[in-house]
């Protein structure tokens, strides 16, 4: 006698039914899931970076461009173009100038008394430009070229008599000897350069020794500003003449210092193509993450559809 089961009343097994492998496909939905809102965020984290960093580097470049940088370079020189050096002697008369290398000055021979003038010397009146009613008498003297060789001038003043109590001669110092004498306008020259430059005293009954060295000063428009520093030694003069003496004797000595000629400039650090580079790789960076993220929306949104759509098939199986 054959036995007929009702079908309806068959249990199947889990396995038939397909409950696991959903359960099992919605775990690695959900990490698919948190792993591409991960993502999002850490895009959302590296646009607040690059951000920043525009900014950071926008106030950089801003800085920069209103606090330059001092620069300072030293050029090598065997030969100065030689300097102009203006004296005010007023009572005060030259009595030698002479040129020496190697640092070496000979004795005095008949100190106080005319001597031999070697140097190249003009005289010049005009009038006081801080003044314009003073006239003012200046001996300009051809100053000192080679410093490999330790070039000098080394001048003798004397000065009779005098009512102040502290005797002084004023010099000034200028760049260029030869373009005083080449300039047309001589008296104009002087004036602007007792305008632009410093003047300095040396002392009676002393040996003065000036070291001199160049700064030359670059503007923002171009041009070019030259100035003097110095360094000076003062010796005191023996006077051993027989006689007692009233007057004065005035000595003097200059020198370059150095070979160098010192040049100093404002530069501006910032550079406005790195700055642009930077910015480029910023934005690229970006618009390749923004791109990234679209796409991690697009497969979430896809991946929801897709788990949706297995849902519904199941219940439509178990139904």
């Amino acid at each position: 006698m054959e036995v007929h089961e009702d079908a309806s009343s068959v249990i199947l097994p889990d396995g038939e039914l397909g409950t696991t492998t959903p359960s099992l496909r919605f775990s690695k939905t959900c990490l698919k899931n948190v792993f591409s809102v991960i993502l999002l965020f850490m895009y959302l984290l590296l646009m607040a970076v690059a951000v920043f960093l525009v900014y950071q580097t926008i106030s950089d470049f801003r800085e920069k461009l209103k606090h330059p940088v001092m620069s300072v370079t030293y050029k090598e020189v065997s030969l100065y173009d030689a300097p102009g050096i203006a004296f005010y002697p007023g009572k005060a008369r030259l009595l030698s100038c002479k040129h020496h290398y190697y640092d070496h000055i000979p004795p005095l021979i008949n100190p106080g008394q005319p001597g031999h003038i070697e140097c190249t010397t003009q005289r010049i009146n005009y009038t006081d430009p801080f003044t314009n009613q003073t006239m003012k008498y200046a001996l300009v003297v051809q100053g000192p070229r080679d410093v490999k060789k330790k070039e000098l001038v080394f001048l003798q003043f004397h000065l009779n008599e005098t009512d102040q109590d502290f005797s002084a001669i004023d010099y000034l110092l200028f760049s260029s000897f030869q373009e005083f004498v080449n300039s047309p306008e001589k008296e104009k020259f002087m004036k602007d350069c007792e305008s632009s430059y410093s003047s300095w005293k040396f002392s009676g009954g002393f040996r003065t020794w000036v070291k001199m060295s160049l700064v030359k000063t670059k503007e923002e428009d171009g041009s070019e500003t030259v100035e003097f520093k110095q360094e000076t030694s003062v010796v005191n003069y023996i006077d051993q003449r027989t006689k007692p003496r009233s007057d004065q004797l005035f000595f003097v000595v200059f020198e370059w210092k150095d070979p160098f000629i010192q040049t100093v400039q404002d530069i501006i650090t910032a550079n406005p193509w790195n700055m642009i580079a930077l910015l480029c790789g910023i934005f690229l960076a970006l618009f390749k993450a923004a791109d990234f993220a679209k796409l991690s929306v697009k497969w979430m949104i896809k991946i929801r559809k897709r788990h949706l759509k297995r849902s519904r098939q199941v219940m439509n199986h178990i139904s």
